[in-house]
């Protein structure tokens, strides 16, 4: 069963239970305006009937008028007048007789000055012998029969019952506000049907078809929350499921254009060097090295190939071991500016040697760290390498700096090569990114320095990003979380 069709029965149940109640609370109120026990159909029956009297009142009546037809002599005894009032009077009623305009008996409780001429006129065919009428601020139900006394004077019987006068506008207007209610609660019923349903039944349509074309693999819509309500959050949970299940998606794809990269890369820089070696081994077999000075010259490119070859192995084992969050790290306290100024003394010479001057600005005062020292030696090399294989100014430049940064130690490695294009900057921590569409450059490399550099840096909780301007050169920066009370003798 739906919800729709379980709301609309529901609304339904509620309406018949609120018209019971109201049809109960009006007999309850019938019985309150018009003293009378008998039931909410008698009290209808009694009025639109024209049957103002009760059963007892109106055995009373019948026979008064049985007396009238047949002896109306007897209606001029006091004595059996009294008797019958008192029976009236036993069920609330009263008696009235007339003989022409002179009043022969009537019921202590209606002598009033001018009761008789409120009565109706004479009817002798008695077409209209039960009604109602007021008189003054009363209210009458009465049952009156005309006839005719022996000496031919008209005479009239009436038994009357005072009622309530609300009791004649509930008889009156009931009809009409039970008919207006009822009109009412179904208009209110249909309204609240369909408020509900544009409440609760569109949205979750909504999100039926929404996860529809989920299904079908179309994430590239938009589920909008209508509410602040229960289905808004709903809605507002579910688009964030198809968010990140199109992020996902996206970086299952990206991780699948990813992986094809790879192995094109790998593939790539794999044939290079092998080519090379094939070439120089085929070189060897066919006696093309028939000098020693060939020979060691094939031997010792074949060496060179070899060695970038083992090193591209141990970069992408390593990348990928990063990658996979299965590398061990061995944490434990530096001074980040000892640390950083041991390193740039260790490649001086080197570096001296290729003509590139490399200097360094530190702190007088230490910079605790946590770090992996291995790790982060591999990364302060990669990063230097980086700016080596980019110099092209007559004077190479390489510029280590360390600094503070609330909580955290700021490292920044400069060179003053010749930049990075800025459509390229996004792209450079990507593995096997060289800025080079034919990756046969002169620059060298594997390609995974700069990422490896990131895994490292991400698993030591800090961050890396670079800056950088064509042809003046680039800044790479990165930071590492400081230790503010670091242990007396740990690290050094």
């Amino acid at each position: 069963m739906s919800i729709r069709v379980r709301l609309l029965l529901s609304f339904t149940i509620v309406l018949m239970v609120t018209i019971v109640l109201f049809a109960s609370s009006a007999y309850l109120i019938t019985i309150a305006v018009t003293g009378d026990v008998r039931s909410f159909s008698d009290f209808y029956k009694n009025h639109y009937k024209l049957n103002p009297l009760s059963k007892s009142e109106e055995r009373i009546f019948l026979e008064l008028k049985e007396l009238a037809k047949t002896d109306p002599e007897k209606l001029m005894d006091e004595e059996l007048l009294s008797d019958y009032d008192f029976q009236l009077r036993m069920i609330q009623a009263g008696l009235y007789v007339r003989k022409e305009l002179k009043q022969v008996f009537v019921s202590p409780s209606l002598r009033e000055p001018n009761l008789g001429a409120a009565l109706p006129d004479y009817e002798m065919a008695n077409n209209q012998i039960r009604n109602t009428m007021n008189y003054g601020s009363r209210f009458f139900a009465y049952a009156k029969f005309d006839f005719t006394f022996p000496d031919k004077d008209r005479g009239s019987i009436y038994v009357l019952r005072e009622r309530s006068p609300f009791a004649e506008m509930i008889r009156k207007l009931f009809p009409i506000l039970i008919g207006l209610l009822l009109a009412i609660l179904l208009l209110m019923n249909w309204l609240l049907f369909r408020l509900i349903t544009r409440s609760i039944i569109k949205p979750l349509n909504g999100l039926r078809q929404s996860a529809e074309q989920i299904k079908d693999g179309d994430l590239h819509f938009e589920v909008k929350a209508q509410s602040n309500d229960e289905i808004g959050q709903l809605c507002v949970s579910f688009e964030e499921m198809r968010r990140q299940l199109k992020h996902s998606v996206q970086l299952q794809l990206q991780y699948e254009d990813n992986r094809k990269e790879l192995l094109s890369s790998i593939s790539h820089d794999l044939r290079t060097p092998i080519t090379t070696i094939k070439g120089y081994v085929e070189g060897i077999r066919d006696g093309v090295a028939d000098t020693q000075v060939k020979m060691d010259k094939y031997l010792d490119t074949i060496h060179s190939k070899v060695i970038s070859l083992d090193r591209l192995v141990d970069e992408l084992f390593l990348y990928s071991k990063l990658d996979l969050k299965r590398v061990p790290y061995s944490f434990e306290h530096t001074d980040l500016g000892r640390f950083l100024e041991d390193i740039t003394e260790e490649l001086r010479f080197d570096l001296d040697l290729q003509g590139i001057y490399i200097e360094g600005t530190y702190p007088d005062s230490p910079i605790t760290v946590v770090a992996d020292r291995d790790k982060l030696k591999r990364v302060v090399l990669n990063l230097i390498d980086n700016g080596v294989k980019y110099m092209d100014k007559d004077e190479k430049i390489i510029t280590v700096c360390v600094s503070k940064e609330e909580t955290f130690a700021k490292v920044e490695i400069r060179d003053n090569g010749r930049g990075i294009p800025e459509e390229q900057l996004p792209y450079i921590f990507e593995q096997f990114y060289r800025g080079d569409e034919s990756r046969s450059g002169d620059v060298g490399g594997s390609g995974l320095g700069l990422a490896i550099a990131q895994q490292i840096i991400e698993g030591h909780g800090g961050s890396i990003w670079v800056e950088s301007q064509w042809r003046q050169g680039s800044s790479i920066y990165f930071t590492l979380k400081m230790v503010t009370n670091p242990a007396s003798g740990s690290g050094e």
